[in-house]
């Protein structure tokens, strides 16, 4: 049995369970002379859900040191209150680990066969996904910071018990994994050994049906990304009219693409239908929002905003600045004077109060800042967090980084700065399917 090559010439991961089919994958990787070249390690996640989890961890450290393949075990906490079932949790646990352990460009390699791909489509099925849900696992992609390779997806399982009884391999055999209490384990020992009573090759037709529905999922990512070129009008905004004139299928698929391009939690199963009839069905002056697991989209005027909740900044929030070095608000926005090495006497940086008023440049009279931030076409979710400042007297200089001041435009122009008001940005593990020995 030989492996394919990986389409980039990058060092290896593999996740190593111990079982069967990571040990089968272990070792023709360990004995491809182009795979070491390139550099190969791999990674044991303990769970703490077996009684004889330690003892998995003992037996791939030897496996690993017999074939000279560094070895390093992770213990994670399995969160079983996430409402992700045993399986769900310990898999959501076990790929955090695998996104934090790979390096920048690095290939995480796992063993999943053509049989899993088979559970994964029907599991899929039964949930209800569409064309890029049974797509089911790729062999490739993204993943992290690095790439995800599947290179046994395209052999079944039988050949890889095959290969381990040929090469005389020592694994694993977890009794979670006869336990159909487990839906993944219920197809597996249940329900595919019949389908294969009548129609041998089940799981390879399921397995070519995936693919299918990967090429066709291609085509319609293409038409998407497009569709979803033309309605952006900022990474977390997108066009309402744009969006409109789109088909009701293609404008649910642009706004997943959109959710997912900004790493927020998936949209839940009634999250396209709030959207279309709360959000783009609303009046032009209202601003509805959808909320769902921390994050929000929010329609104004004609853009709909996309984005974790954020907090506003507190009403009795204030701080004094003097430029030099950056300012960090409450919520993770900075604050830094660019081009000069600070002002001229230290200002107050405060939160909004209501009723502030700004002399502009080119005007005589003040103006009311509600006002000035309505004309300047700020949404409302940049204004709950707008930090003002104001000199020592009182007078408002600056609201945020744009809505400046005539004396305040003025000191920066002549000093060749201006200010800058950077948003934080949220970090977000990515997860993907289980394999073998999941609950070690």
């Amino acid at each position: 049995m030989r492996l394919p090559d990986p389409p980039l010439p990058s060092p290896i991961l593999l996740g190593f369970s111990g079982g069967l089919d990571s040990s089968v994958l272990l070792q023709l990787l360990a004995t491809d002379p182009g795979i070491r070249n390139r550099g190969l390690r791999a990674l044991h996640v303990h769970h703490g859900l077996h009684a004889d989890a330690d003892a998995w961890a003992a037996h791939c450290r030897r496996v690993c040191a017999a074939l000279d393949v560094p070895l390093e075990v992770v213990r994670v906490q399995v969160n079983l209150s996430a409402g992700l079932g045993v399986e769900g949790a310990a898999r959501a646990a076990r790929h955090a680990a695998f996104a934090a352990a790979l390096g920048d460009g690095e290939i995480l390699a796992l063993a999943h066969h053509r049989d899993d791909q088979a559970e994964t489509f029907l599991l899929r099925a039964l949930r209800g996904a569409g064309a890029d849900g049974l797509a089911a696992m790729r062999p490739w992609r993204r993943h992290a910071r690095g790439w995800l390779w599947r290179p046994l997806l395209d052999l079944p399982r039988t050949a890889l018990q095959d290969h381990a009884a040929s090469q005389h391999l020592q694994w694993i055999d977890d009794p979670a994994n006869a336990n159909v209490d487990f839906d993944r384990n219920f197809l597996r020992n249940a329900v595919l050994p019949l389908l294969r009573q009548r129609w041998p090759d089940a799981a390879g037709s399921f397995a070519r049906s995936a693919a299918l529905c990967a090429q066709a999922n291609e085509l319609l990512e293409a038409e998407d990304a497009a569709a979803l070129a033309a309605a952006r009008h900022t990474p977390h905004t997108l066009e309402v009219q744009q969006l409109q004139v789109l088909p009701a299928a293609r404008r649910a698929r642009v706004l997943r693409r959109w959710i997912a391009d900004l790493q927020l939690p998936p949209l839940p199963g009634n999250g396209i239908a709030r959207i279309e009839h709360e959000l783009l069905a609303s009046r032009r002056d209202a601003s509805p929002q959808f909320d769902w697991q921390g994050a929000r989209v929010w329609r104004w005027r004609g853009l709909l905003h996309a984005d974790v909740q954020r907090a506003s900044l507190p009403t009795d929030w204030a701080q004094a600045w003097d430029g030099r070095a950056a300012l960090l608000m409450p919520a993770g926005e900075r604050l830094q004077l660019v081009g000069a090495p600070g002002f001229d006497a230290p200002l107050r940086v405060h939160a909004r109060q209501g009723g502030e008023r700004i002399v502009l440049p080119g005007r005589r009279h003040s103006h009311a800042l509600k006002h000035v931030l309505q004309h300047a076409g700020m949404p409302p979710w940049q204004r709950a967090r707008l930090p003002l400042l104001s000199a020592a007297d009182g007078s408002l200089l600056a609201a945020g980084d744009k809505i400046l001041s005539a004396p305040m435009a003025a000191w920066l122009s002549a000093h060749g700065a201006h200010l800058s008001l950077s948003r934080p940005v949220p970090e977000r593990a990515e997860g993907d399917s289980g394999g073998t020995a999941a609950l070690a």
